[in-house]
């Protein structure tokens, strides 16, 4: 009588469980934010060949996708979901049975007032200094203009531009923050490591927006990184990062039309 043998185990997946944790992080970025990275390095590239000067250039954050409007409006739905099943992902890769349940990435659902409160003032911290950034670099050609609300004006405009709002800070913060420290700790790596590479991270995928960008969202990430490994609690920034594009997203056109030179707009 023959035993059956037992099944064979992928080779990252049996003897090193940093090595499982590494394919991991790598397939978790490829499905999101480590392919808008890739993407976002080419197009720089793209920008700085091109025979427009790079302060000539625009960015649509928001563009419309049809030139049928119930259709524009089924794929920005669309969009917004699918970008969204990363987070499903890490979600699944990192709940815990017990409660909290994604006390892992940040969340314990306690204390959320106090979270919002401070997520306020990290807008306050981050918003002033990030648009002088944005003027200085316009300035000196280092960011392109950026329109954030490539939409036309329909019924649902505002709701669509506040969820793509919603899809960025849950997106980027549930990945560069929640998942990463908590798998990039599992690997051992130090605390400043982890909070210089995010940062990194968080600035390559913004460098569609010109040299400026990066520079502008490695100090976010640093801020971000910083606060995060000191209170783990993911809240405050998902209200700072939704706070900070909402406001960007919906108020646009009133400041290009009220500043229209800042934004790369003839007058």
């Amino acid at each position: 009588m023959t035993s059956t043998p037992p099944p064979a185990r992928l080779a990252f997946a049996g003897g090193s469980s940093r090595a499982r944790i590494r394919w991991e992080i790598s397939i978790v970025l490829a499905l999101g934010l480590g392919q808008s990275a890739v993407y976002a390095i080419v197009q720089l590239a793209y920008r700085l060949t091109d025979t427009t000067p790079l302060a000539d250039q625009t960015a649509t954050l928001n563009p419309s996708r049809s030139d049928r409007e119930l259709f524009d409006l089924i794929y920005q739905v669309l969009s917004i979901g699918f970008s969204l099943v990363p987070v499903l992902l890490v979600c699944f890769l990192l709940w815990q049975t017990s409660r909290p349940h994604l006390g892992r990435l940040g969340l314990d659902g306690s204390a959320v007032g106090k979270d919002a409160g401070r997520g306020v003032l990290l807008v306050i911290a981050i918003g002033v200094p990030g648009l002088g950034l944005y003027l200085a670099g316009r300035a000196l050609g280092l960011f392109v203009a950026v329109d954030p609300a490539g939409l036309g004006a329909h019924w649902w405009t505002i709701p669509v531009l506040l969820l793509s709002a919603a899809r960025a800070a849950i997106q980027e913060e549930f990945v560069v923050l929640g998942y990463l420290f908590a798998r990039l700790r599992e690997l051992r790596w130090g605390p400043w490591t982890i909070i210089l590479s995010t940062s990194a991270l968080r600035a390559t995928y913004h460098l569609y927006q010109g040299p400026g960008a990066f520079i502008g969202n490695f100090a976010m990430g640093l801020l971000f990184g910083w606060l995060f490994q000191r209170s783990g609690r993911l809240l405050p920034f998902l209200v700072a990062h939704f706070l900070i594009d909402a406001t960007v997203f919906v108020g646009y056109p009133w400041a290009a039309a009220t500043w229209p030179a800042l934004f790369g707009l003839p007058g």
